[in-house]
């Protein structure tokens, strides 16, 4: 958890306690170029449409306590639901951006990638997204290591079950699409990576 995460939300009149209502919309440069968040400030977004620009730890400077990875063979309990809305929708985002749908593939090598390595750089733009919306969750509520661990690798065997072939796309379908309604990006013109 940071503090100083929760109380610049908090000044910006959004609410750190539903990590589930906030996201990390993608942000555009220019000639609508994704703007990969590797090392910049994270915009987040509320419902109101309210936006804060947060430096956010790496994850791994910010797991808390010794919790031992919980059971996900069956459905999330509701306790760990709001880090699978808010990573989810974030995917669900940026595939409305980019307009097209990610691989099923795609997504269960970046959730693996997230999982291994949550502080690594991969090429596609779509993993600083996940881990900046990973780094956001972290930043508001206390996850240990094992935890993020295993909600990592669950959101990578949900994507694995909708795998049927190399290039299909049904997690996006059944999952991303029918559950989050995207909002849209948000459009920095030729943005050159300072804090708006």
């Amino acid at each position: 958890m940071d503090t100083a995460v929760i109380t610049a939300l908090e000044r910006g009149g959004m609410n750190p306690r539903r990590p589930e209502l906030l996201k990390v919309p993608i942000a555009l440069g220019e000639h609508r170029a994704v703007v990969r968040l590797d090392r910049l400030p994270v915009p987040v977004m509320d419902e109101e449409g309210r936006v804060v620009w947060l430096p956010l730890q790496p994850i791994s400077q910010l797991w808390t306590g010794s919790a031992p990875a919980p059971d996900f063979s069956h459905a999330p309990p509701p306790r760990y639901e709001p880090f699978f809305i808010l990573l989810e929708a974030t995917a669900a985002e940026y595939c409305y951006v980019v307009g097209r749908p990610e691989r099923d593939r795609e997504f269960e090598r970046l959730y693996r990638y997230l999982r291994r390595r949550p502080d690594g750089e991969d090429p596609n733009p779509l993993f600083s997204y996940l881990r900046a919306a990973a780094r956001l969750y972290l930043s508001l509520r206390d996850v240990s290591r094992a935890e993020f661990e295993a909600m990592a690798d669950r959101l990578r065997q949900s994507a694995r079950a909708f795998a049927s072939r190399l290039d299909s796309t049904n997690y996006h379908h059944f999952v991303l699409e029918e559950f989050f309604q995207p909002t849209g990006s948000l459009p920095l013109g030729s943005w050159s990576g300072d804090t708006p």
